[in-house]
């Protein structure tokens, strides 16, 4: 930098840097409040459809003066929206203690000739910062020096070490920031330098990218998509059967003459009659326990979940995770362990295996603590751990040896010397390590030229770091004049990598099997993610190519419309750049696809916020959970593909309440219809279509979203972004057993009412009876619904389920045996109760058979 001034600011520059530039604090997103989270729970399109139905309740509530129904429908909605608000105001919480950020952390700048600290907030624009070994880097700037500077840039490019440089002849032409540049929230892991600060705050790099990760998203979750039309169709039958009704009950009443009768109050009256009974039915086509469905089961799901290590932030996205048919994720710490671990070391030097040892560990400025995490340089560290592996301590042979002199590793040199008195011989000697094409060039001929290359190349054809190891004896000279002699013995290869994580590969094929596409998007070089997405088995070299795989750069380049036709194969960029991954996510997104990102960098939050589920890792950076809609608390692949089994088992699950809840409602409006029709009114008191509607719902709901989530789902292709939430099949379901209700009940109605004129108590109770273990049995249908198993399978997993229609059916017998003039019932006989119950589970037992044979016919 040539204004650069070796003293640094006075502090009236700083006073004017910082008016000019403001401080350095990157604007965090805010948090909704809990008065938003909670109106937010009212845009549900069910809710809104249970509102509309609570004012048409309401009003007719105030002519009859019962409004039973109307609490009912209002308490419905309460407790569907104080769940849901409950459950994401804990998680929001827990997110809270998870995610800490600190701004108050000490830099050394250097400001009016002396080196002080100041909070990272105070820094300026201008200000000359001092940076070295396990610091943050707290701002954007260029470096005016650079010793052995290694600086880890995975929270924005995906590389945990990237050597820096002020040399312009050194320069990586190739890298995703400049060499002399370093960027506000990375970390150096080795050596140290000074930089100038260029932009600070929501102005750096990771400041832009924070910026779009708290733009809001205005893409809809799937199951929005899918409620809103469910709620559409609901409102446009109930109001269609509701004016068919009126149509129908005014043309009889005229044909009736009962309109030409009396004065125009008495027929107004009657006319408001037949208008409240057509209004009942839109109430009655809502499904008020759906919301409760809904909710219940997101929110079960979200405490489930926690225990697989996916914290949940937001209850719909334990859904959308099932409708993902693309994951966008990053390599280092998703796929890879995020890790140097030493692969291979091959030996060129008949050196005593302790002798070797010290070598390595003399020549290094790394250390491992008592856990064993490296401190320093991530490939040193590597080594260190390769001989703690073996039972040897590197620490022992540190204490029985002394340096000399050393060189550490620069860009400039690519390589490291010390000049050590070795505690087991007593001699000195000169160790070195670097690149292995570097240290063979000092080295004596031995020739095996052609044998190491061959190594070294197949090392990284396997995107691994290669270090060379040589050393000689020496005498009195110093490091660099030892070097320049040349004459090393060439001892050794290390093969040096980022270890893909074990649980990966399956998880990654249970991912491709379940139809949903991969695509690895790293700032990485081209070679190391091919390798890595060949090892997890994502690449085949014998089916993919070039169209499969671009740089951020041929990226950045190409047009929107060129790329539209390419994101769809790709399965690989590297040297990707931030932004690139959100352009790629608003890319799939417009060609159809529902997409997961995953990411724990600064670098993914623009995507992750702009995904349709954005999936954070719990060691990752506090900008990127925050724009994540799930963390996943262990870091691991495999905690996506169990979210995304979560994910679909939980719409199945939601799919099977709406066919339960539907059945019901289709049972009850075609019996008040028909009732209508032929002046049979609904033989059900108002408390008993309570206990009907709210109390059984919301078991029924309680029991379908404890249904554990089924494996069998993973065998499943996504399903189509636009598809229905009523699938042909629910409906030939639902019609067909809502049809055999229908016949049954109004068989009983019709038998009893033109039989003997009207209805007993008693013969009303065994309608009650019937109506409800009807219902009861037909959640086995639900349950069954896409299925490969019988529904009586798995009692151990289903045991809350099963446990839950015991306590409807018991409940169903307390009321009846004790429920009296309440519930308007009588006691009924254990032969009465036998034929109820018996004749009620044809259903089940019917729906099982037919299930059965759909089975054996799809197997053949």
């Amino acid at each position: 930098m040539k204004d650069y001034n070796p003293r640094g600011l006075t502090p009236q520059q700083v006073a004017e840097s910082r008016q000019r530039h403001g401080d350095n604090v990157i604007t965090p997103p805010k948090d909704d409040s809990a008065w938003k989270l909670f109106i937010d729970k009212f845009r549900d399109p069910i809710i809104q459809v249970l509102l509309f139905a609570a004012v048409l309740s309401l009003a007719i509530a105030f002519v009859e003066k019962n409004f039973t129904e109307s609490i009912g429908i209002i308490c419905a909605i309460i407790l569907a929206t104080c769940v849901g608000f409950w459950f994401e105001w804990d998680a929001m919480r827990r997110f809270r203690r998870l995610n800490q950020v600190n701004d108050d952390i000490p830099v050394k700048v250097v400001r009016d000739g002396a080196v002080c600290e100041v909070p990272r907030r105070d820094v300026v624009v201008g200000d000359v910062v001092c940076i070295e070994s396990g610091e943050t880097v707290p701002a954007d700037g260029e470096l005016v020096e650079a010793v052995s500077l290694s600086i880890n840039e995975s929270t924005l490019t995906g590389e945990p070490s990237v050597d820096k440089t002020t040399d312009e002849a050194h320069f990586d032409a190739e890298a995703t920031y400049p060499s002399n540049v370093a960027m506000r929230g990375t970390t150096v892991v080795d050596g140290y330098g000074r930089m100038v600060v260029t932009a600070v705050g929501d102005r750096t790099e990771a400041g832009r990218v924070t910026e779009q990760s708290t733009i809001e998203s205005d893409e809809q979750t799937p199951l929005n998509r899918q409620l809103t039309r469910l709620s559409r169709l609901i409102g446009k039958l109930g109001i269609g059967l509701s004016c068919a009704i009126f149509c129908v009950m005014l043309g009889k009443a005229l044909f009736a003459g009962h309109l030409l009768e009396g004065d125009w109050l008495q027929i107004s009256q009657h006319v408001l009659h037949i208008f409240m009974i057509s209004v009942a039915i839109i109430v009655m086509a809502v499904p008020e326990g759906l919301p409760m469905s809904i909710t219940l089961s997101l929110a079960m799901s979200m405490r489930r979940m926690l225990k697989t290590h996916n914290l949940v932030r937001k209850m719909h996205a334990c859904e959308t995770m099932g409708a993902v048919t693309v994951i966008c994720t990053d390599k280092t710490g998703t796929l890879t362990q995020n890790k140097m671990h030493v692969d291979e070391l091959v030996c060129y030097d008949e050196l005593p295996e302790q002798a070797f040892d010290e070598l390595i560990a003399l020549n290094s400025t790394a250390f491992l603590d008592a856990e064993g995490k490296i401190i320093g340089n991530p490939t040193e560290g590597a080594l260190l751990e390769w001989m703690r592996s073996r039972g040897v301590s590197y620490e022992q042979l540190r204490e029985g040896a002394k340096i000399i002199d050393r060189l550490t590793f620069s860009t400039e040199r690519k390589y490291m010397a010390t000049i050590i008195e070795s505690g087991l011989s007593g001699r000195r000697i000169l160790c070195v390590k670097g690149a292995p094409e570097i240290v063979r060039s000092m080295s004596l001929p031995d020739g095996r030229d052609e044998e190491v290359q061959t190594r070294l190349l197949a090392f990284q054809n396997r995107a691994m770091r290669t270090l060379g190891i040589a050393w000689r004896e020496c005498t009195e000279e110093d490091a660099l004049q030892a070097v320049e002699a040349g004459g090393l013995r060439f001892a050794a290869v290390a093969a040096i990598s980022d270890p893909v994580r074990e649980d990966v590969p399956a998880a990654v094929a249970r991912c491709l099997g379940a139809g949903i596409a991969i695509k690895i998007v790293t700032g990485d070089t081209p070679a190391t993610a091919r390798e890595i997405a060949r090892q997890i088995g994502l690449w085949n070299d014998a089916v993919d190519g070039e169209h499969n795989h671009m740089t951020g750069t041929e990226f950045a380049a190409m047009s929107d419309e060129e790329l539209l036709e390419r994101v769809g194969e790709l399965k690989i960029m590297s040297r990707a750049r931030p932004l690139d991954k959100q352009r790629l996510v608003r890319l799939l997104q417009q060609r159809g696809e529902v997409v997961a990102v995953t990411g724990d960098g600064t670098n993914d939050a623009p995507a992750l916020n702009f995904a349709n589920v954005g999936l954070s890792m719990g060691s990752g950076t506090s900008v990127a959970k925050d724009a994540s809609d799930i963390t996943l608390l262990d870091d691991s692949f495999a905690s996506i593909a169990t979210a995304v089994m979560w994910g679909r088992s939980l719409y199945r699950n939601i799919q099977r309440f709406v066919l339960f809840q539907l059945t019901i409602n289709f049972a009850a409006i075609v019996i008040c219809f028909v009732g209508a029709i032929f002046g049979t009114d609904m033989p059900l008191t108002v408390v008993q279509i309570l206990w009907v509607n709210i109390i059984m719902d919301t078991f029924a709901a309680m029991a379908m979203a404890s249904l554990p989530p089924n494996p069998e789902v993973m065998r499943d292709r996504p399903r189509p972004r636009n598809e229905f939430i009523i699938t042909p099949a629910m409906a030939r379901t639902l019609f067909t057993c809502g049809g055999v209700m229908v016949v049954v009940l109004l068989g009983m109605l019709f038998y009893w009412s033109f039989g003997s004129g009207e209805m007993t108590v008693r013969e009303l109770t065994l309608f009650f009876s019937t109506f409800v273990f009807m219902q009861l049995w037909n959640m086995f249908n639900a349950k069954g619904f896409e299925t490969r198993h019988s529904v009586f399978k798995d009692w151990h997993g289903c045991r809350e389920f099963f446990l839950i229609l015991l306590v409807i059916a018991v409940g169903q017998v307390l009321i009846v045996e004790f429920g009296g003039a309440v519930f308007r019932t009588v006691p009924l006989s254990w032969g009465e109760w036998a034929a109820v119950i018996g004749s009620t589970s044809l259903i089940a037992i019917g729906g099982e058979v037919v299930r059965t044979l759909g089975r054996r016919r799809r197997a053949r």
